[in-house]
């Protein structure tokens, strides 16, 4: 069995809890109340710019994609589903799925940046040591949120074989849907998840594409998904809008251990 022949991946428009992040980050922290805290983040709501980014995101589908969608997938948190419904596909009937829930923040969601650092210090520490493996307390890694994206990548192989179908769920998740369909070793995924580049990130309805069928010849069909773009329909100068061949790399002996070698020995 074989993939979707195309899968497009869109992450949620601007929720309650991006804004409150934001503020918290040049230090207003106002609005922490204990509505906001007592409140669980799947539950989170759309800002009004994050429902008319949904909007802009559904006519740049309209717009720009011409083949019809056969499957509909959403988190079944509030923000993805109140953005998959604002795109306004025509005829959707949408799945509500269970592991495109958002990463696990454990005792870090919810709480100030200041909080963070007074409570979780060292933790913090080992995030930038290695973000991809690394574990919030109480929570989940991304790694961990790979697990799942493998999941439902179980659900298109044998329910969306050559299909094209749409999923709105988080930027975390994309990322790791990301790395796995591209293979992206960690340090490249360390490379492009840190990076200050506005391009290399996923934004608020951030539309990822990914096909099977060559956009430079509709007779080339491949087994796999082989061509990616990426688009933000708001502000296209956030996203690199051309499409992309997916290579994956293999390792010789010496290729591993020339990776190897980067990383020096402490302990003979």
């Amino acid at each position: 069995m074989s993939m979707p022949r195309n899968l497009i991946l869109i992450r949620h428009g601007e929720s309650e809890g991006n804004i409150v992040s934001s503020l918290a980050k040049i230090g207003d922290v106002s609005v922490f109340t204990d509505e906001f805290m007592n409140r669980h983040s799947s539950l989170w709501r759309l800002t009004d710019k994050g429902k008319d980014q949904a909007k802009i995101a559904g006519d740049w589908m309209k717009e720009n994609i011409r083949f019809p969608f056969f499957r509909f997938y959403t988190s079944e948190y509030v923000r993805a589903m109140e953005t998959a419904a604002l795109l306004n596909i025509e005829d959707a009937s949408w799945y509500s799925e269970f592991y495109l829930r958002e990463r696990n923040w454990g005792d870090m969601d919810r709480i100030t940046p200041e909080k963070q650092q007074e409570l979780f210090k060292d933790s913090m520490k080992e995030k930038k040591i290695e973000p991809l493996y690394w574990t919030p307390p109480n929570g989940e890694s991304l790694a961990d949120v790979g697990l799942r994206v493998d999941r439902i990548f179980q659900t298109l192989h044998r329910e969306c074989e050559d299909m094209n179908v749409v999923i709105v769920c988080h930027g975390e998740v994309m990322w790791m849907i990301r790395s796995r369909l591209e293979r992206l070793t960690q340090e490249r995924f360390k490379e492009l998840n840190t990076s200050k580049k506005e391009t290399d990130q996923i934004h608020n309805c951030q539309i990822m594409m990914y096909t099977r069928e060559n956009p430079e010849d509709s007779n080339d069909i491949r087994k796999y998904l082989k061509w990616s773009k990426s688009v933000c329909p708001w502000d296209e100068k956030l996203s690199d809008n051309k499409w992309n061949i997916i290579n994956i790399d293999r390792y010789s002996n010496d290729d591993l251990l020339k990776r190897v070698e980067k990383s020096e020995r402490l302990i003979n």
